[in-house]
C-alpha cells in the first residue's frame, strides 16, 4: 500500500506575490508534486495533508507581543524567558504571562527551539490558508478517480503553543488533546509490510524536518526503510538551509531514501 504525506502545502508558503511566508522554491515543489500524483495514482493508495491553521493571534504572532514601550514586537524576532522576566517582550494581555513563562521555559528546556515570532500566516479561512489550485485540482481529481478522500489534518489550532510536527506540539498543552501525541495520524501514514510512505511539503528546514523525526522516533528499521522523501518538493527557510541537510542525512541513516519525483515514479512503477 503506497501512501502519500503533503505537509503544510499552503499559499503563504509558496514564494508568490501574497504569500505571508515565502519560502523560495516552494512554489515549484508544489507544481511537480501535482504533476507527480497522476503519474502514480493507479498505485497510491491514500492521501494525507497537513494544514498548518492558526488564529490571527496566537504565541508566536506580532500582535500577542509588545515591548517595553509599548510598541508591536516586529516578526522574526525571538523571544526568551528571560526577555519576559526582565520585561523587554511581553504579552499584550497581561494575566497570560505566567502561562507565557511557563510555556518558554518548558520550549527552552526542550533543546530544540527558541519562540519565533512569525509574521501572521496560514490563518483558518484565509487565501493564504489553502493550498495552490494546480496542487488542489491534482489531489481532487485522484479523489474522484479513485473514490477516496484525502485525509486533510489541521495542526496549530492552539494559540497557546508552536507547532511545526504534524504529530504533536512543542509544548502539549494539558487540557487539549489536539495538541498531544497524533495516535491516529501516525498510524494512517506509517508504512506497511510493502508499498511506501512518500513524504513532500513545506518547510524542509521546519514543519517537515520536525514531522518526520517524530515519525521516525516510532517507525521500525522496516518503516523507515519504506520511508521515501521527495526532495524535489520541499524547500527550506532562508538561513536554516544546514539544518536542513544536517536532517536529510540523519534521516537516510536510517534508511529513509530521498529520491526525485521523477525517481520515485520509476521506483513505484518500473518505468
Amino acid at each position: 500500500m503506497n501512501k502519500l504525506l503533503i505537509i503544510d502545502p499552503q499559499n503563504d508558503f509558496c514564494d508568490v506575490p501574497g504569500a505571508a511566508l515565502p519560502v523560495p522554491g516552494a512554489t515549484a515543489d508544489l507544481l511537480r508534486l501535482a504533476d507527480f500524483i497522476p503519474r502514480i495514482e493507479h498505485i497510491l493508495d491514500s492521501i494525507t495533508i497537513t494544514l498548518d491553521t492558526h488564529p490571527t493571534v496566537a504565541i508566536e504572532r506580532p500582535g500577542f507581543w509588545q515591548t517595553d514601550t509599548g510598541a508591536q514586537v516586529p516578526a522574526f524576532t525571538q523571544i526568551r524567558a528571560a526577555d519576559v522576566q526582565e520585561g523587554r517582550f511581553v504579552p499584550r494581555t497581561a494575566t497570560l504571562t505566567p502561562q507565557v513563562l511557563a510555556y518558554l521555559n518548558a520550549l527552552e528546556q526542550g533543546g530544540k527551539y527558541t519562540l519565533m515570532v512569525w509574521p501572521p500566516h496560514c490563518v483558518l479561512g484565509t487565501w493564504g490558508h489553502a493550498m495552490p489550485e494546480e496542487l488542489a485540482r491534482s489531489v481532487a481529481r485522484w479523489e474522484v478517480r479513485t473514490q477516496t478522500a484525502a485525509n486533510k489534518v489541521l495542526k496549530g489550532l492552539n494559540p497557546m503553543t508552536e507547532q511545526y510536527s504534524a504529530v504533536r506540539a512543542e509544548v502539549p498543552v494539558p487540557d487539549d488533546a489536539r495538541t498531544g501525541w497524533n495516535a491516529d495520524l501516525v498510524k494512517s501514514v506509517s508504512p506497511g509490510s510493502y508499498g511506501f510512505l512518500l513524504i513532500a511539503g513545506e518547510a524542509l528546514s521546519h514543519c517537515v524536518r520536525a514531522t518526520v523525526l517524530d515519525l521516525l522516533s516510532v517507525f521500525t528499521v522496516e518503516q523507515s526503510v519504506r520511508t521515501v522523501l521527495l526532495h524535489d518538493c520541499m524547500s527550506s527557510v532562508p538561513g536554516f538551509e544546514e539544518q536542513a541537510q544536517a536532517f536529510l542525512q540523519d534521516a537516510r541513516n536510517l534508511g529513509v531514501k530521498t529520491l526525485t519525483t521523477t525517481q520515485a515514479a520509476s521506483v513505484l512503477t518500473g518505468n
